[in-house]
Formats: structure tokens, sequence, C-alpha cells
């Protein structure tokens, strides 16, 4: 399909500088641009970009200043956020080339299921009984999807997701391919002789509310009793790990290789970097933003705290100590060399 500069435009509200008729069919980075691509420009890194570019329309800021003329193939479109701009076309673009109906067989549809309006099974897919389906559900190849199970409007289940029974998964999510929602907890006891570790039922379940992201190869673990809850909006990486019982709350957002214990509650807004690793049966307060690599021990109760390191801490304590740390060895240079002069 072909759009043109005006088209664009008014999609999203901005101005053409340039060839209002110019078309565009594909989408390119700025530096790798295109004849008939469409770009953007937001990272003032990639200005320079802008008068080399042979992308045929560029979605640029409406403060940016230009400090020589432009490519005359080039057409600019101005708006107020330009990152903003590109990612409501993405989207756009998303929706058009997921368009996708109906139920490919071989597939599995339990009689007591209920399946929405303008859905997508895939074929190998399998619900399981009483399971119920909203509407414009996408359900890709090999997906399994347990009794009982609950899947909210416009949601999309990637090739390879496994929902166990009882779950319950909001409206407009996004599972992509290979992760788990409800597995079970990690709950063992040790039996009465020391033996073997004795499996603790997990008879609980998983609740992802609206507008929840989960990367690919993660794991949500069911609740031993109760719920695991991820509220709305919020967003994993790929191989992150949520384990029994915990509560992730409103917009917060986990990146890759991070785990997070059994009945940990994590406020909302927060931002959890990669490989973090949190203790079980602790809080952590609204808006904390954590660094990569470090090991939450104990309840952070500040809203806003930003901390680092393992066990971590504040993060200008953090890096005043790492500055002091760095400069161990020539401290101890210094205390072998006036330890030599005292004797």
């Amino acid at each position: 399909m072909e759009f043109s500069a005006e088209q664009i435009a008014h999609l999203l509200n901005g101005t053409v500088e340039g060839d209002k008729d110019t078309l565009v069919n594909n989408l390119s980075k700025i530096e790798e641009g295109m004849p008939k691509t469409l770009s953007f420009l937001a990272n003032p890194k990639y200005t320079p970009f802008i008068y080399t570019t042979d992308a045929s329309i560029v979605i640029v800021n409406n403060s940016l200043v230009l400090d020589k003329p432009i490519k005359s193939s080039c057409t600019l479109i101005r708006v107020e956020n330009a990152y903003e701009s590109f990612a409501k076309l993405l989207e756009m673009y998303n929706q058009v080339k997921g368009v996708k109906t109906g139920i490919e067989q071989p597939s599995f549809i339990h009689p007591t299921a209920h399946i929405g309006t303008d859905c997508y099974v895939g074929a190998f897919a399998y619900i399981g009984q009483n399971a119920k389906i909203g509407n414009n559900v996408k359900i890709y190849p090999n997906v399994y999807i347990g009794d009982n199970c609950i899947v909210g409007d416009q949601t999309v289940l990637f090739p390879g997701v496994k929902v166990y029974h009882e779950c319950k998964i909001g409206a407009s999510c996004t599972i992509h391919s290979n992760s788990v929602i409800g597995s079970d907890g990690f709950g063992f006891a040790p039996n009465n002789h020391g033996e073997a570790f004795a499996k603790v039922p997990q008879i609980g379940n998983v609740i992802l509310e609206d507008h929840v992201e989960v990367g690919s190869n993660s794991s949500i673990d069911r609740a031993t009793m109760g719920s695991t809850i991820l509220r709305k909006g919020v967003k994993l990486d790929n191989l992150v790990q949520i384990a029994h019982n915990v509560e992730v709350g409103e917009n917060t957002v986990i990146a890759g290789l991070t785990g997070i214990a059994g009945s940990t509650k994590i406020g909302k807004n927060c931002m959890i970097a990669a490989q973090v690793g949190i203790v079980g049966h602790i809080k952590i307060a609204d808006g904390v933003k954590i660094a990569g690599q470090s090991g939450i021990g104990n309840s952070i109760e500040k809203e806003g705290e930003v901390v680092q390191g393992s066990p971590a801490f504040s993060i200008g304590d953090y890096k005043r100590s790492y500055v002091l740390f760095r400069s161990l060895p020539k401290l101890n240079d210094k205390i072998n060399e006036l330890t030599k002069k005292l004797k």
C-alpha cells in the first residue's frame, strides 16, 4: 500500500514541508533511508542524516532547525513529537499487517468454550473447557488455553504461549511466544524425615489486567492461594520470572532476566532494569527505579527511590562507594608503602 505525505500528515496532525504528493510504501531508519520509504528523526545524534538521507518522507519535530538545505527528494512532516508520531504509525501498520480472522484446522476448541466475534485461532491451538475468549482476539498456532480461562477483547497470544487453567487475561494484552502464564509456584516443604521435599499444591491463578505485555520466554507462576497479579499497563521484557503471589503495580516496567520471588509487592510506575533479583515477601514503593544487576534484599519504602548494587542502596551512595572501590588497589599500595616506612 502507498500513502502520500498529505495523508500521513493528516493522521498525525502534522504539517507538510515539501511535496505533499510524495508517496511511500515502506519504512526505514534515517541513516539507511531508501526512496519511497518513510523515516523519522527524534534523537539529535542523528540530525546529520537529515541532509543525506534518501528517504522520501521524514517525520521531524516542529522545533527542528535546519542549518542547510536537505535533498529535494525528501519531504518533511513536522509534528509536536516525532518519536510518538512514528510509534503511532507503527501501531497502525501492525494492526493492518496483523489482520487475521477465522479458525484454522487442525485446532481444538472444547464445545463448552465461548469464542467471540472476529477472532483468529491458528492451527494446532487448544482451547479448553469453559474457556471464554473475547472479541477480536488473535490466538496464533500452538497456543494452549486451559480450562476456565478468560481472555479479554483485542488480546494477542503469539505462537507457543501456554495459559494454564483458571487464569484471567484482560483486554488489549500481548503475550509473546513461548511464555507461560499460570505454571505452578515454586512451593515445596521438607517432610518429617528430611528425605525429600513434598510439593505444596498451587491452587490459585494468575490475573493479567488490561494492556499488559509479556515478553517471550517469560514465566508468571500461579498463586499458592489467591492470585498472582499484574496490574493494568505492566510491561515485562523477555525472560522475566514472576513467582507465586507476586503483585506488580500499574504501569511498572521490568527488563529481561529479572526474577521476583514469591509474595513480593511491587508498586506502580516502577522501573526495574535487567538482571535484577528481588527476594520474596517484601514491598517496593511506587515510582522506585532499580539499576541493572541489583540485588534487593529488603523492602524499599521511600517512593521514587533510585537504588543500585547488590545488596542495593541509594544510587548516589553507590556511585561514591564505587569510586572508592576502584581506588582500593592504589590505597593498598599506599598502605604497604607507609607500613614499610614505619618499620
